[in-house]
């Protein structure tokens, strides 16, 4: 097993880097004063060439070769197939095609933050035009190197979400196209002929980050191996032991830093729970960001803004913050369960969400797979927001196409994550609640331990040894399906 052993030692220390980097990247957003930003950099891009150096050494070739006759486990010969999936997205892309991409894409992105601003999509567009032929000729190169790709969309499906392909995808979302617009429209006429119920208000700060924290520690967080912040945007890191959540507060809206923090703490839930005897090998790494994102949409969603558990948390939401003390855990639970079709993905409600993601899938597997032009996407996004939500953005680039920093930043591939998400998210509580029918009792005394350890037990335990087709059917009887998403929707909100 020598060539194994040496591959496994490669891969410890290219987690100690990664170590490294996720801390001072951490320290940048959260706690660096601004005149470290440059040393910063160059530290961050000093690790990132030693990480990239040492994942794309020689002599990894002939060791992945050798090890591959060498007498392994089942457990190591995943982790080899993980190590050398990560090795081969690593040497398929020639040097000067991974510059010219990283540079277009810096100043794209650079130039977007002001041209989005100026609702400026004609000046946007050339570099955007550049960006997209770089990233189609990446896509290509991956696709070569690729044994599963079909499609060159494919090939950058597998940097984020790994076994689900363009195909499947494509099926899964036909069923959000076809039934969630006319959901939407039922939905919100019937929520208009209920009260209205408003949150704005005034929410002492200290008394928001008080209450973060308690919903943490219920939902299993432990502080002793982890830490909250403020950061522009929230967002969760860190490694085992050691877990960094951020949010954000604001003075006049309690619900967006609670749920934010709720969010993150399903991400930093599922990373404390990966398999600690492989944590510093490929093995022991969350598996997708669709699973990623199932975790922490089902704590946001599923299970936060269940009915039993708002019913346990409204005595310590009147605590916190008394003028709430007037409205009961059903007025509470309306107003955070409001559907209203908008042009913001990032401020979208649940119901709305899927197709703000099925729009952006749409287009950008197109633009990549080169069956429209980058010129076509304001034409295609008006089109299908005014099928899917009722919505023009006709010469407004501000609110449509201008909206995100991923495009623009070269991340494609990126968004049908989210939405897949959504939906793991729904079939996963789902089975939850097959094999836990005391789930809502536990959820009304505010115990999460039960939730938690099916989690750790179906999802969390497993890291990267199952495909994500494979994970979802063995934990819910069958891979990603939109149905238990479309069934929780019409049980929440049209009690079908």
């Amino acid at each position: 097993m020598k060539n194994y052993a040496r591959l496994e030692k490669q891969f410890q220390r290219l987690s100690r880097l990664s170590h490294a980097e996720t801390f001072l990247s951490w320290d940048q957003q959260v706690m660096m004063p601004p005149g470290g930003a440059e040393g910063r950099a160059e530290a961050l891009a000093e690790l990132s060439g030693l990480r990239h150096e040492l994942l794309t050494a020689a002599m990894l070739g002939d060791c992945f070769e050798a090890a591959r006759s060498e007498s392994l486990s089942p457990d190591q010969q995943a982790n080899l197939h993980e190590m050398r999936r990560h090795w081969k997205q690593a040497i398929c892309l020639p040097a000067d095609l991974v510059e010219a991409r990283s540079l277009a894409a810096s100043r794209c992105e650079n130039d977007w933050r002001r041209q989005r601003s100026e609702n400026d999509w004609d000046g946007f567009l050339p570099r955007f035009e550049h960006l997209v032929a770089l990233v189609r000729e990446e896509a290509h190169a991956r696709l070569a190197a690729s044994e599963e790709a079909k499609t060159p969309y494919d090939a950058l499906l597998e940097l984020y979400a790994p076994g689900e392909s363009n195909a499947f995808i494509s099926e899964v979302f036909a069923d959000l196209k076809q039934q969630l617009p006319p959901l939407i429209q039922t939905i919100s006429d019937d929520q208009k002929t209920h009260p209205q119920v408003s949150l704005e208000g005034s929410y002492d700060l200290g008394a928001q980050q008080q209450l973060s924290r308690q919903v943490m520690r219920i939902l299993g967080f432990d502080f002793n191996a982890g830490r909250l912040d403020v950061s522009t945007h929230p967002f969760s890191t860190g490694v085992r032991g050691d877990h960094r959540i951020t949010t954000r507060y604001r003075g006049s809206d309690f619900l967006d830093a609670l749920m934010a923090t709720v969010h993150e703490t399903g991400h930093a839930s599922y990373e404390a729970g990966l398999p600690a005897e492989w944590s510093h090998q490929p093995l022991g790494q969350a598996r997708s960001m669709s699973i990623h994102e199932s975790q922490s949409l089902l704590f946001e969603k599923q299970l936060f803004l269940s009915p039993s558990f708002i019913q346990y948390l409204t005595p310590q939401l009147h605590e916190a913050f008394p003028a709430l003390q007037t409205h009961d855990w059903r007025s509470l639970w309306s107003a955070m369960t409001r559907v209203q079709p908008d042009y913001i993905r990032v401020e979208a409600d649940e119901v709305t969400y899927p197709m703000h993601i099925v729009l952006r899938y749409e287009i950008e597997s197109d633009l990549i797979n080169g069956k429209i032009e980058a010129r076509d996407i304001p034409d295609l996004w008006n089109e299908k927001m005014l099928g899917y939500l009722g919505l023009s953005t006709e010469g407004d680039f501000r609110n449509g196409c201008l909206q995100d920093i991923h495009w623009p930043s070269g991340a494609f591939g990126y968004f049908p994550t989210y939405t897949l998400g959504a939906l793991n998210a729904a079939q996963l509580f789902h089975a939850i609640r097959r094999d836990l029918p005391e789930l809502d009792e536990c959820l009304l005394s505010g115990d999460t331990v039960p939730l938690r350890r099916w989690l750790q037990t179906h999802i969390w335990s497993h890291g990267c040894r199952l495909s994500t087709p494979d994970l979802m059917q063995q934990a819910t009887g069958e891979t990603t399906s939109a149905a238990y998403f479309l069934q929780h929707i019409r049980r929440r909100y049209l009690n079908q």
